[in-house]
């Protein structure tokens, strides 16, 4: 990450723009003003920023579509804004891989704190090299390329997917609630909703093959999940 952290706001209002432009400014951060989706996409590829800041709804191509192309190549972070507010697309936003969701009308101060906040984790996550890569019988999960690998073949995840696998996997037989998962992947500065952890666990285990294979992730009624190997 480069001393001075590239934020790229991507909204069609330009009244976001210049509200989060001087408390980014003010703090030290660069930043650069994307007005469409598809602008989004071409300075994500152009620029590298550090963060994408995303609004849901704007012209060309929703935020939701920037969304999953992003994914499709990067765990570049992305916090996720709209006006809307209803579950089902914070839930979609975050199953898309979005690091965070604030919903409009928002402080400046609040938008500038969830940044910061997320960077921070980034970091954390890049200095732990030495437990990036967790390796079981026939599955192997890395953080250092969010990929997950079963049975032989690639497994396509998003970035939180990959992180919740490796969690439970650096941790087997251990019992994990549905607020201890979200702190631990989403971090202790998010407010969400406990519902998210059980669709990306849905969604997990949709992905990763149910038959021949030593491990199981089991759902431990009234408590969370936890991963076990087969003896």
């Amino acid at each position: 990450m480069a001393m001075y952290p590239l934020i790229l706001i991507c909204d069609d209002d330009p009244v976001v723009h210049e509200s989060l432009g001087l408390y980014l400014g003010s703090e030290g951060y660069e930043h650069q003003s994307a007005y469409d989706g598809q602008q989004a996409l071409e300075m994500v590829e152009s620029l590298h920023p550090d963060m994408v800041v995303l609004d849901l709804m704007m012209p060309r191509m929703s935020g939701i579509d920037v969304c999953r192309t992003i994914r499709q190549t990067s765990s570049i972070p992305i916090i996720m804004l709209t006006a809307k507010g209803e579950e089902i697309d914070r839930i979609l936003g975050l199953e898309l891989g979005a690091d965070d969701y604030i919903v409009k009308p928002f402080s400046p101060r609040e938008v500038l704190a969830r940044i910061k906040a997320v960077l921070r984790r980034f970091s954390e996550k890049a200095q732990d090299e030495d437990s990036s890569i967790i390796r079981l019988p026939q599955l192997e999960i890395s953080l250092e390329n969010y990929q997950v690998k079963a049975a032989g073949k690639i497994i396509p995840c998003t970035p939180k997917e990959v992180e919740i696998l490796h969690m439970l996997c650096s941790n087997v037989g251990q019992v994990f609630s549905r607020e201890q998962i979200l702190s631990r992947v989403w971090g202790y500065d998010y407010f969400g909703d406990t519902r998210t952890v059980d669709a990306h666990i849905k969604r997990i285990r949709q992905k990763l093959p149910q038959e021949n294979v030593p491990w199981t992730l089991k759902t431990v009624y009234g408590v969370g999940y936890r991963f076990e190997v087969n003896a």
